[in-house]
């Protein structure tokens, strides 16, 4: 059965994609850590919109979740033909001054977690030579942020990584895409123990999925969700580097942004 899989869908822009996908007759394999959610919203979406919709309640950050969900996907006999690696958590704060379990965390779930994950989905992709992933990066991913080092890298390997490979599987049937939101009213401040960084707009997670779902209907490798995002990143092009890095260091610091306790 054709199947869309959706990670960190229980809130958010995961949510988002799952409505919006839902909305386009989509069945849908739903995964995050919140399994009351994910029931709520699988039953909500199959009884609304006639769609099979299936959850799997599991940590991605582990090291042997990748693969079970994979073989998971597998034994319900589902055929993946979107893969929206949508998972991941931030932090904000001196990088000398934070739990370093907590980094590490982060780089399982946004790097490892994500490739794997990507790894083992597009190889079927390949076999039937049809298929589209959608890796969700971040318009930090575009320069190093301080005070927001370790996300901010972690979104830098998405973005490299996924454009990498649209260029790879652009001729083979398969489309790959960095989605990059900027400051977008989730939880995701929240869930992660940080402050909202300064901004002077943000995206609902509906204005940023359908900026995706356009973008991956252009074949893009890559989009900016939101014009005001789309001119930051412009202009920080076009900054010396070390000048953007003081900038940004400079507005961090001066915001006061601490991680919360």
């Amino acid at each position: 059965m054709n199947t869309t899989l959706i990670t960190g869908a229980s809130s958010g822009i995961g949510e988002a994609f799952a409505r919006a996908l839902a909305a386009r007759g989509h069945n849908l394999l739903l995964v995050a850590r919140s399994e009351d959610k994910l029931m709520t919203l699988c039953s909500e979406l199959g009884r609304v919109r006639s769609i099979h919709c299936q959850h799997v309640a599991m940590d991605l950050s582990k090291p042997e979740s990748p693969a079970k969900l994979f073989e998971e996907a597998e034994t319900r006999g589902l055929e993946i033909d979107l893969l929206i690696n949508n998972a991941g958590f931030g932090s904000m704060g001196d990088f000398a001054t934070l739990d370093l379990a907590r980094e590490l965390n982060m780089v399982d779930l946004n790097v490892r977690s994500l490739v794997e994950m990507t790894y083992r989905f597009l190889a079927p992709m390949r076999e039937r030579k049809a298929g589209a992933i959608i890796n969700v990066a971040s318009t930090a991913g575009f320069q190093p942020v301080p005070y927001m080092a370790t996300y901010a890298a972690t979104k830098a390997f998405v973005l490299s990584f996924s454009e990498a490979l649209w260029e790879e599987n652009r001729t083979l049937g398969i489309e790959v895409m960095a989605l990059c939101p900027g400051v977008t009213e989730t939880g995701f401040f929240e869930a992660s123990r940080m402050q909202k960084p300064p901004a002077r707009t943000s995206q609902t997670p509906e204005e940023v999925v359908e900026t995706a779902l356009r973008g991956l209907s252009r074949r893009k490798s890559s989009i900016i969700s939101g014009w005001p995002n789309k001119f930051g990143v412009a202009i920080g092009g076009l900054t010396p580097r070390s000048l953007l890095l003081r900038a940004i260091g400079s507005v961090m610091r001066n915001a006061g942004r601490a991680p919360k306790q």
